[in-house]
């Protein structure tokens, strides 16, 4: 099956370099997308251009893929379903939840010359990186890309009902699939709220589970991926 791996924030395509050759093991096609601003130097991307650079990944393959998400970019991957509901074949949400319409994509923390960097590891310290060993800790660190201010402060953009149809994962890696649940029935989660199918799939891990877990991150994608 066609894969499409999105990274979160300060991610490029190379954070899932432990997890391709997995899945491909496994008799799929794997593909990272590239976002523009994070990747490719272009440094005065938008959330516009990383939609699209998604969009052209989704029409490029031949047939319906399994759209991978992470962090942030769960909300990149559900504006994606919602341009081509008919085209995804499943939206797996890896640690993040997508943001409704008119929401902020990801004005978490301060820019610095144009740029979202990479704030450390104070805000993420507890069940987000407590699996990241030093060595792990200074590759994310040497590897963080600034997303550029056109992203970070884009705004979501939804407008087709079609993407509550396509059916969703929830892989809760820092936390678990019974406070997924509680969050989406508290109302904290409005798209999956409505969404008509969304499972829930446990990984124990952190935040980062391309690169603490990679082999069990592979074989969970692998397995949602033999399931179509």
């Amino acid at each position: 099956m066609d894969i499409l791996l999105i990274g979160g924030l300060w991610l490029d395509g190379t954070a899932w370099d432990e997890v391709t050759p997995a899945l491909e093991a496994l008799g799929h096609r794997p593909r990272p997308v590239v976002l523009p601003g994070q990747g490719d130097g272009n440094s005065s991307a938008t959330l516009d251009e990383q939609v699209a650079a998604v969009l052209a990944a989704v029409d490029a393959t031949a047939e319906r893929p399994l759209l991978v998400a992470h962090s942030a970019a769960c909300s990149l991957g559900w504006m994606a379903a919602d341009a081509r509901p008919e085209r995804v074949a499943e939206l797996a949400l890896i640690g993040g939840f997508p943001h409704e319409d008119g929401h902020p994509y990801a004005d978490f923390f301060e820019m610095r010359d144009g740029a979202m960097h990479f704030p450390g590891w104070g805000p993420f310290e507890g069940a987000d990186s407590a699996d990241l060993d030093d060595e792990l800790r200074r590759r994310f660190e040497a590897d963080a890309v600034p997303v550029p201010e056109g992203v970070a402060r884009g705004v979501v953009r939804l407008s087709d009902e079609r993407r509550y149809k396509v059916p969703v994962v929830v892989v809760c890696p820092e936390f678990t699939p019974e406070q997924a649940r509680a969050w989406i029935a508290a109302g904290d989660v409005p798209e999956l709220a409505k969404a008509e199918r969304v499972e829930f799939a446990d990984l124990d891990s952190g935040h980062w589970p391309m690169f603490s877990k990679p082999a069990e991150l592979a074989r969970l994608i692998g397995k949602l991926a033999a399931d179509h």
